[in-house]
């Protein structure tokens, strides 16, 4: 399978030489792994400041990491992040949010993945931007980050995706793709999985059809690796400064489950927890259960391919209605007068909160519940992701609205929201994975991959071991040289 072939070298010199040939007629350059972990020591002098960040320019290609300004422009030091503390979460641990809404083009952190995986393609000649349409299987984000990237480099990209997501989403694509047959609307919703691969394994049949399952590219699990992994060290390593502080878990929603490699590049660094986070509606590793929900951005009835079970530490199950009613509260007037006069929430604090779109409500309430459930102290940091902006969601709030606050959403609303979802946070949905809830969670996959989509068996359990996924990431400094390499052929180094 294609999925364990990540290369180590040229695929096939014919389709190589012609990519070279296009992008370097249109003068395009890739930046490597490590350029995208580290922007500022190798990026600065290739990305305007006046570049708009929203659009399809080449120069974007340089944005797609951790380290851009709020504002649309430049890059800074840190990677952007907020804290919350005690006086919101009820917690002493300090929670450390990374804010995805800054990469470029779709305001979520999902394009990177879709920019590796695609670039592993090409610099190993699998990949002819002039006879392959790239498809984008996913939940949202991601097939918006890969239609962009495609965008950019001049080839066609095809987005797979539920019909059941929020509008914006649909919104950006229409506004986005060469032709409306390019967004493909499939059964269901959030957790209807199994329904895009099926209209990928019917695309699949067209030899010009190269499809980027984000579950399935082992590109999008090195990526978060080394590039979101390298951010959040840097993050953790400002707010330390000279203090005891520690960083004792990751929370990160299941979703494809490249953002849980972060953690694996984590737990080596500091022997941080790793904390993966899924809708109860939908207990997948909780319960090997099923359902319906819509804490969109993390797709599930399934285990990922490129999912490090066995060093995964805990499972934590979050209501959808609890990401639903907090969006209003944290996103309308009524709900952020209500947190800042009744309980004191900083303004700044406030702020930070509606940057949160479903999935990153999610990741907090997650957050909340491990530091609860392992009772860490104020020295016990927890850190965790907003994978895209709060608006993302405005038609989802608008709907909540219509459908759950009928008498409007006033300050007695408010009140509840804010006592059933965020002060009640308790420890239930939680589980501490021992070595058997391991090797059950990591058991289901077969089901998905084997039986469904034909992985080997010895591909498969290979992946138990620890061994695999060092020998990935092992291979990223020759990734990033093929890249190197690449940009040297087309005059671009």
């Amino acid at each position: 399978m294609r999925h364990f072939t990540l290369p180590s070298d040229i695929v096939d010199s014919a389709i190589l030489e012609k990519t070279v040939s296009y992008l370097k007629a249109a003068k395009i350059r890739l930046p490597t792994f490590g350029e995208l972990a580290e922007p500022a020591m190798n990026l600065t002098r290739n990305t305007p400041d006046d570049t708009d960040i929203n659009a399809p320019n080449v120069e974007n290609l340089n944005r797609i990491h951790w380290y851009n300004a709020p504002n649309e422009g430049g890059l800074v030091d840190v990677p952007d992040h907020f804290i919350l503390t005690k006086e919101v979460t009820g917690v002493d641990a300090p929670i450390i949010v990374m804010n995805g809404g800054n990469f470029p083009m779709i305001g979520a952190h999902k394009v990177l993945p879709a920019y590796a995986c695609l670039v592993v393609r090409l610099i190993s000649g699998q990949f002819d931007p002039n006879y392959h349409r790239a498809i984008w299987p996913s939940t949202g984000n991601y097939c918006r980050g890969g239609v962009a990237i495609s965008k950019i480099l001049g080839c066609r990209g095809v987005a797979v995706l539920p019909e059941g997501m929020s509008q914006e989403r649909f919104d950006w694509l229409e506004d986005w793709v060469g032709d409306p047959a390019d967004i493909i609307r499939t059964p269901g919703s959030e957790s209807n999985v199994k329904e895009i691969y099926d209209k990928c394994a019917e695309l699949s049949a067209e030899p010009s059809n190269a499809i980027l399952n984000q579950f399935s590219e082992f590109a999008n699990y090195l990526v978060h690796y080394k590039v979101t992994g390298t951010a959040i060290d840097h993050v953790f390593s400002v707010v330390k400064g000279d203090s005891d502080l520690s960083l004792a878990a990751f929370v990160a929603g299941t979703g494809s489950s490249g953002t849980l490699a972060s953690g694996d590049y984590l737990k080596k660094l500091h022997g941080t927890k790793i904390v993966a986070m899924e809708a109860r509606e939908c207990p997948t590793m909780l319960l090997n259960g099923y359902g319906e929900h819509n804490i969109q951005g993390i797709g599930d009835k399934h285990i990922p391919l490129i999912h490090n079970v066995m060093n995964t530490d805990f499972a934590v199950g979050i209501g959808h209605e609890s990401c639903d009613h907090l969006s209003v509260l944290f996103n309308t007037k009524v709900g952020q007068k209500y947190l800042n006069k009744r309980w004191g929430f900083p303004k700044q604090s406030i702020k930070a909160l509606s940057r949160l779109g479903h999935s990153g409500i999610g990741n907090l309430l997650a957050s909340i519940k491990t530091a609860r459930y392992l009772g860490l102290g104020k020295d016990q940091a927890v850190v965790t992701i907003a994978t895209d902006s709060g608006a993302l969601y405005k038609s989802e709030r608008e709907s909540t609205e219509i459908d759950d606050f009928p008498h409007g959403f006033d300050m007695i609303a408010a009140g509840e929201v804010y006592a059933q979802h965020l002060r009640a946070v308790s420890c239930d949905y939680i589980q501490e994975l021992s070595h058997q809830d391991r090797c059950r969670i990591f058991n289901l996959g077969y089901f998905t991959w084997v039986e469904q989509q034909g992985v080997s068996l010895e591909d498969f359990d290979a992946r138990r071991h620890q061994s695999f996924w060092n020998g990935l990431t092992e291979g990223i400094p020759r990734l990033d040289e093929l890249i190197t390499e690449f940009n040297c052929k087309t005059g671009m180094p």
